[in-house]
C-alpha cells in the first residue's frame, strides 16, 4: 500500500491548493486528483446531497487505488466526512478553517471567515469557534458567486474583483484584523485579496495544515512512500479541462488534465 496514490477530491479546481501543499511536502507520494467542477458549488446544496457526491468521488478514487483520501473541500468536509469514515476503511483527512490560529493571533479579537453557506452553517465550524474563539467576534462572510468565477475561468476579471469588495467590506468596516479562507478556492484569490484589506489584515487557509496531517497520517498508518523513484500525478475533471490545466500550467510541473465521463 505504500506505492499507491494518495487521493484529493474536491468541487472543483480549489482543492489544488492542498495539492500544492501536499506536493511540496510529501515529494515521493503519487497523487490523483479528482475536480467535480460538474457539481460546483457544493456550498448551496443540502447536506444529504453532499455526503452523495462524497460517495461517489471516494468511489472514483478508490477505484484507482488509492492509500488515502484528502477532502480537499470545506463544504464536503464539514457536512460528508464523518460519514465516509463510518463507511470507509482507509483514512480521510479533512480540511477545516484556520479558525484557531486567527483568533490565537487576533489583536483586535475580531476575525472574519469568508466561505461557503454551507460551511458557515456547520456543526465543525460552530463547534471550532466555541472551542477556539472564545472571548473573539467571528465575522462571517458567505462568498456568494467566487467559486462559480473561478470555476468558469473568470478568476483575474472585473466581476470578481467587484465580487471580493462587496464581500470584503462588511468585514473590513467590523475591524478585523484576521481573515480566515474558509473556501479551498479562495487562495487563488490571495493576491486580490491582500490589495483590498491591506497590509493590517492577515490572510489565512488551511493548505499547509492539511499537508502536515497528511504526512502524519501516513507515517502513523506505515503508509509513507520511501521509494525515490518516478513520481505519477493524475488530474481529472468532469467539465472543461481547459480551467484545470491553466492552473496546472502555472505549477510548472509538466502535467496534463485529463477530462473524465464520471
Amino acid at each position: 500500500m505504500r506505492s499507491n496514490p494518495i487521493g484529493i477530491f474536491d468541487s472543483g479546481v480549489g482543492g489544488l491548493t492542498i495539492y500544492e501543499e501536499i506536493h511540496r511536502l510529501l515529494p515521493n507520494e503519487d497523487i490523483i486528483y479528482l475536480a467535480d467542477s460538474k457539481n460546483a458549488p457544493y456550498g448551496e446544496k443540502t447536506k444529504e446531497e453532499i455526503i452523495k457526491i462524497s460517495v461517489k468521488n471516494t468511489e472514483f478514487l478508490l477505484s484507482k487505488g488509492c492509500k488515502l483520501i484528502v477532502v480537499a473541500c470545506n463544504t464536503a468536509s464539514t457536512n460528508a466526512v464523518k460519514y465516509l469514515r463510518e463507511h470507509y476503511e482507509l483514512p480521510f483527512i479533512r480540511v477545516q478553517p484556520a479558525i484557531k490560529p486567527a483568533a490565537m493571533n487576533s489583536k483586535t479579537k475580531i476575525v472574519g471567515i469568508l466561505a461557503t453557506k454551507s460551511t458557515l452553517k456547520s456543526d465543525l465550524l460552530f463547534e471550532t469557534s466555541q472551542r477556539f474563539a472564545q472571548g473573539v467576534e467571528v465575522v462571517e462572510q458567505v462568498g456568494e458567486g467566487l467559486v462559480t468565477l473561478i470555476e468558469s475561468g473568470k478568476m483575474h476579471s472585473e466581476e470578481m474583483t467587484m465580487l471580493l469588495k462587496k464581500h470584503i467590506k462588511p468585514m473590513m468596516d467590523k475591524k478585523i484584523d484576521h481573515l480566515v479562507l474558509g473556501c479551498t478556492h479562495y487562495p487563488f484569490l490571495t493576491d486580490q485579496i491582500e490589495e483590498i484589506v491591506g497590509s493590517s489584515v492577515k490572510i489565512l487557509d488551511s493548505g499547509e495544515a492539511i499537508a502536515r496531517q497528511t504526512k502524519v497520517i501516513l507515517e502513523q498508518e506505515d503508509l509513507l512512500n520511501l521509494d525515490h523513484g518516478k513520481i505519477n500525478r493524475m488530474f481529472y475533471t468532469n467539465k472543461d479541462p481547459q480551467v484545470m490545466q491553466k492552473i496546472l500550467d502555472e505549477f510548472n510541473e509538466g502535467f496534463k488534465a485529463v477530462k473524465t465521463d464520471f
